[in-house]
């Protein structure tokens, strides 16, 4: 399939500024990792330029090969720094966030996959700042109930697993290992789990997906009570990934997100530059959660009898 040219809405702006440039220097002086970086994500200079960013956890190498995704690939990838759930807390406390969002690659060849590390950095943030407004988006642990529990009992506020395509198009563009009823499924396990937790899922457009196709993947969303869907479009990250079937127009997106809202999702986010991870919806997000605590009148703790294994 030939190259399609970049319509003008999806022009990126450089990275660059003195905000951008400190949390650089900050993420190397820690040596932690984002996916904002490893991913190629169009928003970084927006994001950092504002003085945030989605820590990636276990590291910068991946042990599935998603064929839309930039992000290094090994079999076996280096040993978890048990110290980077306190370097983490400690990063975000330099920068004075309110919401934080902390993902990772996948990690199938650990024990666990990687689960207790993750949940151990949840613990180790709402430590340092009990207030603290967290979204997690995480692999799909293989569909692994007590996996998933232990992420869900340290208590994240917004927790976000990627469907990522349409049914159809899922076995030519995730890893092999991850399938669309296993990713509805794990999004069906938080609520069960824990039904107060808000879940999150993110759609690539311009893979060659049918209209009848993308509304059946948000009525299974809904199925599931998915509170959150954004939209974005797919980019071809190198000449060895996918190549970009179509390129979607701000009034589709548009369009999309309507429809969305009108089946019940309470936000949703849609546009060419869009990604799982977008400030917009933090914001939304944001407000959300601060009206949800002082209904409540507390702050949402971890499980005190949480073991989590690091």
């Amino acid at each position: 399939m030939e190259k399609i040219a970049k319509p003008s809405w999806l022009k990126i702006r450089p990275p660059s500024g003195e905000k951008y440039l400190e949390l650089k220097g900050l993420l190397r002086e820690l040596n932690l990792f984002t996916v904002c970086e490893e991913a190629r994500c169009p928003n970084v200079s927006e994001c950092w330029g504002g003085g945030t960013a989605t820590f990636m956890l276990m590291g910068d190498t991946c042990t599935r090969g998603c064929r839309f995704c930039a992000v290094k690939t090994a079999k076996n990838p280096e040993p978890l720094d048990v110290q980077e759930p306190k370097k983490v807390a400690y990063a975000i406390s330099k920068l004075g966030l309110r919401y934080v969002v902390i993902t990772s690659v996948d990690r199938d060849d650990l024990e666990d996959h990687g689960s207790s590390h993750f949940a151990e950095t949840i613990l180790n943030l709402k430590i340092h700042d009990p207030e603290l407004m967290i979204e997690v988006l995480t692999p799909d642990f293989l569909g692994r109930r007590e996996w998933i529990q232990k992420i869900v009992l340290a208590r994240p506020d917004v927790y976000a697993h990627n469907i990522e395509t349409v049914e159809r198009l899922t076995k030519g563009v995730r890893d092999r290992r991850a399938t669309y009823r296993q990713s509805l499924s794990v999004l069906k396990m938080i609520k069960e789990i824990h039904p107060d937790v808000y879940t999150k899922s993110s759609i690539m457009l311009g893979l060659g997906e049918t209209d009848e196709e993308l509304l059946q993947t948000l009525k299974d969303l809904r199925s599931v009570d998915c509170d959150v869907v954004t939209f974005g479009q797919y980019l071809q990250p190198t000449s060895k990934h996918l190549k970009v079937s179509n390129f979607v127009s701000p009034e589709n997106f548009a369009r999309w997100q309507e429809i969305a809202e009108d089946m019940g999702f309470l936000y949703v986010a849609s546009g060419p530059l869009v990604r799982s991870s977008y400030r917009a919806g933090e914001f939304f997000m944001e407000g959300v959660i601060k009206r949800k605590r002082a209904q409540i009148g507390l702050v949402q703790k971890p499980e005190t009898h949480l073991t989590t294994g690091v």
